[in-house]
Parts: C-alpha cells; sequence; structure tokens
C-alpha cells in the first residue's frame, strides 16, 4: 500500500511545501530474487517429478505448496518492516 509524504523547509520564516513522495512498503515482487528462486526451485522440483520414479506427483506438488507458501510468507514479511522509494518502478505512477 502506498503512503504520501510531503517534504516541508523552513525559508525565510515561510515553510514552503515540496511535491508529494510517494513510499511503496517494498519492490515490485519480479524484481526481488526471492521470486526468481522460487520459480526456479518450483521448475526443478516439476522436472524432477516429470523424470524421477521416486518423487511421485502427490509429492512434488506437496513441495511446490509448501515452496510457495514460503515465499507468501517471506513477502509478508518483508512487506511489513521495510520502506521502498520506487521512482524507477514502472506500476508507481
Amino acid at each position: 500500500m502506498a503512503t504520501i509524504e510531503t517534504d516541508r523547509t523552513v525559508r525565510e520564516g515561510r515553510i514552503d511545501r515540496v511535491a508529494p513522495r510517494h513510499l511503496d512498503e517494498t519492490k515490485l515482487s519480479l524484481k526481488t530474487t526471492e521470486f526468481w528462486a522460487m520459480a526456479g526451485v518450483i521448475a526443478a522440483i516439476l522436472v524432477a517429478a516429470a523424470i524421477s520414479d521416486s518423487l511421485d506427483d502427490v509429492r512434488a506438488w506437496t513441495l511446490v505448496t509448501v515452496v510457495a507458501a514460503a515465499y507468501i510468507v517471506s513477502r509478508g514479511l518483508a512487506k511489513s518492516g521495510s520502506r521502498y522509494s520506487g521512482g524507477e518502478d514502472p506500476l508507481n505512477r
């Protein structure tokens, strides 16, 4: 969720307002290494399940679910305590 902060400077006894800055809590998820690591691990699990006789479908999809849930929890923790000024983010207009 984006928040708006304004910078104020005092010049010669008066307050000048500067344009508001939009601050996002974290980066866009596609820009993080955690996302690409999760995608790689999921791809590796699915490929291993397709070519291996010892890794059945149920176990593979359970592992994929665990990896995805861990990613969701890690994104939630990252969003809860950090600030990111997303000036180069294409979705932040």
